[in-house]
């Protein structure tokens, strides 16, 4: 199992930071050169529970992820559901406040389907991330 663990904070009220990256294709920052499209909504939310999006890498093969828990300000989860050359992924997100704006505390989990290409893909999500997330100013 590959495990990403990031915390970061920001000069930003945590609703904006929240806004910024619930929006689906808001993604494309923190994922570059990744796109990113999306393929449907929420329940009750436009980001929310049920709402997917299709990322592609490099002009790899499209993989869907989907929404799987939805807290307005606080929390964020979400799984592959389809193609990708990982398993068992989980993405969580998880917003709070602070004095001086807000703080992301980001987790990706997943195995590859191929041994070696767990330990790749979190080098390479991991350095894309942080550079991604630095680049915010919602």
């Amino acid at each position: 199992m590959q495990r990403i663990n990031i915390h970061h904070d920001f000069a930003i009220p945590v609703e904006k930071l929240f806004a910024h990256l619930s929006e689906h294709e808001n993604l494309e920052t923190i994922f570059h050169p990744t796109k990113v499209r999306r393929l449907s909504d929420g329940q009750g939310a436009r980001n929310g529970v049920g709402s997917a999006r299709e990322m592609r890498a490099l002009g790899g093969p499209a993989f869907v992820e989907t929404v799987t828990a939805y807290r307005e300000n606080e929390l964020i989860e979400y799984r592959i559901t389809k193609g990708s050359p990982l398993k068992n992924h989980l993405g969580v997100m998880r917003f709070s406040s602070t004095p001086t704006g807000s703080h992301l505390h980001y987790t990706i989990e997943f195995e590859g389907r191929a041994p070696f290409i767990g330990p790749l893909i979190r080098m390479l999500l991991d350095r894309g991330i942080r550079k991604g997330l630095g680049k915010i100013r919602a």
